[in-house]
């Protein structure tokens, strides 16, 4: 099963989902990749990440172009920008999926609030990636039986 997850900088979000699918099950190939990806991935990203046993700090921020020739089981969008400037794939996509998330890289104030936005995205990132798991592995499961 190969996977893309898709947004904008590749700094965040897309990088956590990433890292809890990817922890979910080894055998799944999962990429990410934004559509104007940044220099690094968030360190704030990287930390709460860590704190839920998940090193994502060795992931680089790739460019989506890198990934439209390949065939994809789904590609997921998880910010709205990149829901909408998806670029066109060459390869085949069986299915796209949105799932969007607040951008906590967005968010000012302290260090704690922001450490607790990021631990809230990072909280529902897990969960809907988990239900989508489940559903995968459901489905795949029917599939063969």
């Amino acid at each position: 099963m190969k996977v893309l997850i898709l947004c904008t900088g590749n700094s965040c979000r897309s990088q956590m989902a990433h890292g809890f699918l990817q922890s979910f099950d080894n055998n799944l190939f999962v990429r990410s990749a934004g559509t104007e990806p940044s220099a690094q991935v968030n360190p704030v990203a990287v930390k709460v990440m860590a704190e839920a046993g998940i090193d994502i700090s060795k992931h680089i921020p790739k460019r989506v172009d890198e990934y439209l020739n390949d065939e994809w089981d789904y590609v997921i969008t998880v910010c709205d920008q990149a829901n909408e400037t998806c670029p066109v794939f060459n390869g085949k996509v069986k299915q796209r999926l949105h799932m969007g998330f607040e951008d906590p890289s967005k968010v000012s104030g302290t260090e704690e609030y922001i450490l607790s936005e990021f631990r809230r995205v990072r909280d529902e990132i897990k969960e809907r990636f988990r239900e989508f798991y489940k559903f995968l592995k459901k489905y795949t499961n029917e599939l063969i039986h």
